[in-house]
């Protein structure tokens, strides 16, 4: 299923050159359960049965959540599409693009987020201390540390102690 267009103020967009090949990238990303390993309030992923997926999240405040994920489309190291499943109006669309970087041996990885509500989902997301645009580039550069170095550093964005020092 096509990315529906949304207006661009719906639209998050980030980019990560990793020191890893494209391929590699793609199938440690497409194995959904190594999300919580990178992306700050993802703190677990189970497969419910062919394309759904149950994402357990720490929000602010420590609030605890569950989120429905469909697994629209695929296409092997180079794109991975998912969705909330839900009301149509309130679906979050994240498109995740895997290409060749700009030296060999090298991945750019480019995640485009589309959320509903436009500013208005924005502005009530910020009442509550998150910005999609920081946690977007956040996530993606812990995603980066993991692969390239075998760990976190990057705490900016996450759940409160998610992701130790030590």
């Amino acid at each position: 299923m096509p990315l529906t267009p949304r207006p661009a103020a719906d639209r998050i967009e980030a980019s990560v050159q990793i020191r890893r090949p494209p391929a590699e990238v793609f199938a440690f990303y497409r194995d959904l359960r190594n999300l919580p390993r990178f992306l700050g309030d993802v703190t677990a992923v189970a497969q419910l049965g062919g394309r759904m997926y149950r994402w357990t999240i720490q929000g602010p405040f420590g609030v605890r959540a569950a989120w429905l994920i469909r697994l629209t489309e695929e296409r092997r190291d180079a794109l991975i599409r998912y969705e909330t499943v839900g009301l149509p109006g309130l679906k979050t669309v994240w498109e995740i693009r895997f290409s060749p970087g700009a030296e060999p041996g090298c991945a750019e990885v480019h995640e485009t987020m589309s959320l509903p509500l436009g500013r208005l989902g924005r502005a009530g997301l910020a009442l509550i201390g998150k910005s999609p645009r920081a946690e977007v580039s956040a996530n993606l550069r812990r995603l980066k540390q993991l692969l390239e170095t075998g760990r976190v550093t990057d705490l900016s964005f996450a759940a409160p102690g998610k992701f130790s020092r030590a």
